[in-house]
């Protein structure tokens, strides 16, 4: 029985909260990427600090296909923006890394940059970088550590994918960013094809633990257990003084 309404003023009163607290007077600087989350957000942050203290950061790795969408929600809200293409920062860390990145490497390492860049136009506009995940996408391990999955603030981590559209359509944002088919931009596979189970299957099992499926059930464990520590502080050591 999820109160969309209810959880989206108790979230835009605690955006306020984290600013008197955090940041009296700050702005908020959010990743744009033309998809749900990052829209949603940045629609959540403008209700609770007003359209002026909204900075977004639209950042192609070259030609982003869909940036048509961050623009879009950009001038939907009236927010101020910048676009920062990242593609020669990528081009510069891979030539001058001597040996071939893995894979998973190369996919990893825009988000990287990405957050970066979102500090560094943080730190040089009096902001606070705001996290765009979900918990459908933290539960299953889908970010980059030190990229998507970190930031000052994060409005949405204890929310499922159905719980953050839900938001989003009271906030008004357009239909077509809401109901975007979520992609990472990456590896040109949508985020379902990765996972190999939808977000609907996901949402269910996490809120009410239930699942037909169970080799997803099993996949859904597996990538949960083996992502947990994405979620944790970094272990240190504690010596004995």
């Amino acid at each position: 029985m999820f109160d969309a309404l209810k959880v989206k003023n108790d979230c835009v009163e605690w955006i306020r909260r984290f600013f008197e607290e955090n940041g009296k007077g700050c702005n908020a600087v959010i990743g744009i990427s033309g998809g749900k989350d990052s829209s949603i957000v940045a629609a959540l942050c403008v209700e609770a600090l007003g359209k002026d203290r909204v900075i977004g950061v639209l950042m192609p790795c070259g030609v982003q296909h869909d940036i048509d969408k961050a623009l879009l929600l950009v001038e939907h809200l009236g927010i101020r923006h910048y676009i920062v293409n990242i593609k020669d920062a990528v081009e510069g860390v891979t030539k001058n890394i001597p040996f071939e990145l893995s894979e998973q490497s190369r996919i990893n390492l825009p988000p990287r940059i990405r957050m970066s860049t979102l500090y560094a136009v943080s730190q040089s506009n009096n902001g606070r970088v705001a996290n765009t995940c979900n918990l459908s996408e933290d539960w299953v391990g889908y970010s980059t550590r030190y990229g998507d999955s970190v930031g000052d603030f994060s409005p949405c981590s204890h929310l499922t994918v159905d719980e953050v559209k839900q938001i989003g359509r009271l906030l008004g944002v357009p239909s077509v960013l809401v109901d975007k088919v979520p992609s990472d931009g990456l590896c040109g596979k949508t985020d379902e094809d990765n996972l190999g189970f939808t977000y609907a299957e996901l949402d269910r099992y996490i809120r009410e633990g239930v699942i037909e499926d169970e080799e997803k059930k099993k996949r859904i464990d597996t990538l949960h257990e083996r992502n947990l520590f994405k979620l944790k502080l970094m272990p240190s050591f504690q010596p004995e003084l």
